[in-house]
């Protein structure tokens, strides 16, 4: 069976597949963790302790031995797409009530969702889709995306925009696997492709733990509003991405497109939220349903997207040069 063939045919099918499965035990089998306990349950429950892990394997895996245009293309689409979702976090906060929209057709919509679908880019779609329409530097502006990983970004943003305030220890807490894994990677080559090659097995299993803190009766009644929200992200962090690209970065906007999705990881930061600070778990199912939703819709768009506006700067360069 070539199963895995097949969930690499749906634009981050190794983190939402396995998402929806969890999600699917959730629902419908809600106890079933208790129920086997054990390893079972520790699978199941996991989603902090195996994303600790990954933390750890995403920093050993970046060289900081980068080059200068990969660090100032990724500079450039790191700090913008982390700026945008600053503004709508300022905004919102002021507009949105705390507790998020309770009723009517925007009822799950809060602040913490806006900003956990703005703050990150998918860096693995981004690769992938750069590697195709763009050159081999711009395709390796990933390496600064990982830094957006885990929820340290959402907390700066929260924290400097006045919505919550985080003990300075939260913050090295959040960040110190990471830092942990980034120093022993870039000590020791050996440790860097050793512990490099386990986040992407790391995955699916976060995002099975995940997925059993979503039910699916909530992604039901968000559903439309998340693919609002997707198409609102491509929008509104596409369009400052590709000026950037642009004016910065010496690009034509392509690399800008290409990152204005939202992260897979993305989906996990409402609940570490929630979990650091209780003011947000009330918002925190709902807010993970939506930025959900949000990953499905932008991984399918913005690969469609980046290709119609590749094609169409080469055409508009050709026509030029002719």
């Amino acid at each position: 069976m070539k199963i895995k063939q097949s969930i690499d045919k749906i634009p981050g099918g190794l983190m939402l597949v396995p998402l929806f499965i969890g999600a699917i035990c959730h629902t419908f089998f809600p106890e079933s963790g208790k129920y086997f306990g054990s390893f079972t349950n520790g699978l199941i429950t996991g989603t902090v302790p195996i994303l600790a892990v990954w933390f750890f394997c995403m920093g050993a895996g970046i060289d900081i031995r980068a080059t200068g245009t990969v660090l100032r293309k990724s500079g450039t689409l790191v700090i913008t797409k982390i700026a945008v979702a600053w503004v709508v976090a300022f905004i919102a906060a002021r507009i949105l009530p705390g507790d998020g929209i309770q009723t009517g057709f925007f009822a799950g919509l809060s602040t913490l969702a806006l900003i956990a679908a703005m703050d990150m880019t998918n860096g693995g779609l981004y690769a992938s889709i750069m590697q195709q329409y763009g050159s081999k530097e711009e395709a390796g502006a990933f390496v600064l995306m990982s830094i957006e990983s885990g929820p340290l970004v959402t907390m700066l943003i929260m924290g400097t925009s006045g919505l919550a305030t985080f003990e300075p220890r939260l913050f090295v807490g959040a960040v110190l696997p990471f830092i942990i894994g980034f120093a022993l990677g870039n000590l020791d080559s050996e440790l860097r492709e050793y512990f490099g090659k386990a986040s992407n097995v790391m995955i699916p299993f976060f995002a099975f733990a995940l997925g059993n803190t979503i039910d699916l009766n909530v992604i039901g009644k968000t559903g439309f509003l998340g693919i609002m929200l997707g198409i609102s992200v491509i929008i509104v962090t596409g369009i400052p991405l590709m000026l950037a690209d642009k004016c910065i970065g010496g690009g034509n906007g392509t690399a800008g497109l290409a990152a204005s999705s939202t992260a897979g990881a993305a989906v996990t930061n409402p609940l570490i939220i929630g979990e650091m600070l209780p003011e947000f778990k009330a918002v925190a199912q709902a807010a993970t349903a939506l930025v959900a939703t949000s990953v499905i819709v932008t991984s399918i768009l913005v690969p469609v997207l980046t290709a119609w506006w590749s094609n169409y700067m080469k055409g508009k360069e050709q026509s030029v040069g002719a």
